[in-house]
This record gives structure tokens, sequence and C-alpha cells, in this order.
């Protein structure tokens, strides 16, 4: 730690014993501990307690203000820095905070390509996210959104959702499809095949996103005419990276088809 965190560190364990000794002081003689058979009774043991209850205390504050926090936009690797963790020490501790604590579906966000398009699509870009695993739905939608790459995000829980919101005529059409392999009632290769032999959809950019590195897993996804095929990382990190850097391919380096907004007249 640097000099000045030395300092605040020690300036928090005075308050901290300062707190413990206070809360001590101020509770019932009733309620503190009972001397034991011998009639022993430990100062030590009551500080102990007392500081128990404190760091009871300080966890439920610190969940609060992660939420107030999330909610004003902070993502998991602000957070990890506020409480002295990594990116994944504070999903842990305050798990699907970051994602819970904004509109699930769309997400409100103004944001258009790279300067050299903006003149050329003065709109918002969208995703549907094809996921039915929620953990790496939530990751996958936190990447998209921190760092601000903030997308318009919809997701569905399998491929017969998907294509129910891409046929309904009052929903926009998403800019890039991002797909998983397995999932229940259609997976994820059933819903290219649909896609790709779909006038209407075909030109949507669709991109696996799987943990499968099978060959024929991959063979079969370009045969069926996906745009790219993606390994999930296991790495949290990588995973974060390898979602962003799709974004930044789809959205900021390649010229994608305009699709023409539904019409919900």
């Amino acid at each position: 730690m640097t000099p000045e965190q030395e300092e605040l560190a020690e300036r928090a364990r005075q308050v901290v014993a300062e707190a413990a000794r206070q809360l001590i002081l101020r509770t019932p003689v009733a309620d503190q501990d009972e001397p034991g058979p011998d009639g022993f009774r430990s100062d030590a043991l009551a500080s102990l307690r007392a500081l128990a209850f404190l760091g009871r205390a300080v966890e439920e504050c610190a969940a609060l203000a992660a939420q107030a926090a999330a909610q004003e936009g902070a993502n998991y690797p602000q957070l990890g820095r506020a409480w002295g963790v990594s990116r994944q020490g504070a999903r842990k501790r305050w798990p699907g905070l970051v994602i819970t604590a904004r509109p699930a579906r769309p997400l409100p966000h103004h944001q258009t390509r790279s300067p050299l398009m903006n003149g050329l699509v003065p709109r918002t870009y969208t995703v549907l996210l094809v996921e039915d695993d929620m953990a790496d739905a939530m990751l996958i939608e936190e990447a998209l959104t921190e760092e601000g790459m903030a997308r318009g995000i919809q997701r569905a829980d399998d491929g017969v959702a998907a294509l129910e919101y891409l046929r309904d005529p009052l929903t926009d059409r998403p800019d890039l499809i991002v797909l998983d392999l397995n999932m229940p009632r259609m997976n994820g290769r059933e819903l290219l095949n649909v896609l790709k032999n779909d006038p209407d959809l075909s030109t949507i950019p669709c991109v696996v996103l799987t943990t499968s590195a099978a060959p024929d897993d991959i063979d079969d996804a370009y045969r069926q005419h996906a745009n790219a095929y993606v390994t999930k990382p296991v790495n949290l990190d990588d995973f974060i990276e390898t979602v962003q850097s799709i974004d930044s391919f789809f959205f900021d380096t390649a010229v994608t088809p305009r699709h023409p907004i539904a019409d919900a007249g």
C-alpha cells in the first residue's frame, strides 16, 4: 500500500476500535456474555463480540453502497477497486448487482458507430443475445455495457424465443446476433440454419459464442454461414475481453448491412 493508504488504514483501525469500545459501553449488562462457571469475564472477548456486530454492519452497509453505485452506473472493476478486490472478487461478493441495477431490455443507450460511420448510420446499435446460461448472459451484458461500449441488448433463452422476437413486426431488427450452441427447445445450430435460410433475416451478422471447441461444431457453424465462431474463454478477464473484441469488430470496424426500422404503426 502507498503511504496515504497506510495512513487511511490506520485511521480506520482506530475508528473501529473506538466504535467497538463505545458499543461495549452502551450494551446493557444483561445483553453481554455471561461469565463462565469460574466467574471469568474477558474484556477481549467482549471486544471480539462487538467487532463481530460491527463487521456484519459494515457488510450490510457495503452491500447498500455497492447497489447504489451500480445504479449510478458503476461496473464491477470500479466496485472492486473501491472495495480493494479484483473484478471477480466484487462479482462474487455482490453477484448480479451490475446487470440487475440496469433495465434488462432494452438498455437505454444512444451510442452509434465510430466517428467515420456516425454520419451514415445515426442510430443506436442493438445486439440480440441468444443464451440460456444466466451467468454467461450476465457476463456478456456486462462486457457490452462497461467502458463506454453500451449497446441496446435483447436476450432470448433459446432459438424459439429468438425467432419469436425476430419475427415480431413491432420489434426492430438487431444489428448483431450472438448465440450459444447448446440450448433447449431449439439449439444454436438449428437457429443458425433457420436464420441463414430466411431471406428477411439472413443478412443479420451471427456470431457463435460457445464453450465448444470441437472441430465438427466449428465446421458445421461455418457451413451454416455463421459470420464468426468464438470459443468462450475460461478466464473471466479473457471472457470479458473476447466479448468486447466482438463488439469492437462488428460495430467499429466492419461495415454491416443497414436494416430498416420495423414499422410500429
